[in-house]
């Protein structure tokens, strides 16, 4: 993650800001008056303005130091995204039989982590890489083991790895918050004091990336 940085926009504006995911689809409507539809994208993308979220200059200023050490567009960073940021789809705090992680085979030690939303043929399972490790709350048949001693969060990867192998057929779930990565999509922000103070708020775009 050499265009990453592990830093995170600022959790008080984040939580003011516009946005969320977005999906490509093609549209064509029949000549019977039905249409027929393709998904181009297998997943969402994340889009958010984040000026909505500014409250004083402290703000401001937190926002363009961030936008300097990201270069602008060149590096990405963590962002707690208001509406969507649990593994419990009402947005309260984790618990440990929240989501499947997977069924033990009695030697995979390493298991990535995401999120399902609905159930069935039509549900939609979303990777998460960036898990808040001090949220996670991890349980094997029910039961939740002792962290980080028996599985603990390996940063560098997202995934979360075992001491030893859960056995065969134990099922693994996991409970966390966690962060969209994200980039500025723009290079430039224009900012004026005297535009702050009678409302007019710049513009700070951000989107999803994948890391």
């Amino acid at each position: 993650m050499s265009e990453f940085l592990d830093l995170a926009f600022p959790t008080a504006v984040a939580f003011g800001a516009l946005g969320g995911p977005e999906r490509r689809t093609d549209v064509v409507q029949l000549a019977s008056g039905h249409e027929a539809r393709n998904a181009r994208w297998s997943g969402s993308r994340r889009r958010y303005d984040a000026s909505t979220g500014i409250r004083s200059l402290k703000d401001l200023r937190e926002v363009v130091s961030l936008f300097e050490r990201a270069r602008g567009r060149l590096y990405g960073f963590r962002f707690r995204d208001p509406f969507d940021h649990s593994s419990r789809t009402d947005g309260s705090l984790p618990a440990a039989l929240d989501q499947p992680v997977a069924t033990g085979d009695g030697e995979q030690l390493r298991f990535a982590l995401s999120k399902n939303y609905g159930e069935g043929a039509t549900a939609y399972t979303r990777p998460v890489r960036l898990v808040d490790a001090a949220s996670l709350k991890v349980a094997v048949d029910g039961a939740q083991i002792n962290q980080p001693v028996d599985a603990a969060l390996d940063a560098a990867t997202g995934e979360l790895v075992f001491a030893v192998p859960p056995v065969p057929g134990a099922v693994i779930t996991a409970g966390f918050f966690f962060d969209v990565p994200v980039r500025f999509d723009t290079d430039r922000l224009e900012m004026s004091l005297t535009h702050f103070e009678a409302g007019d708020i710049p513009s700070i775009p951000l989107i999803e990336i994948r890391i």
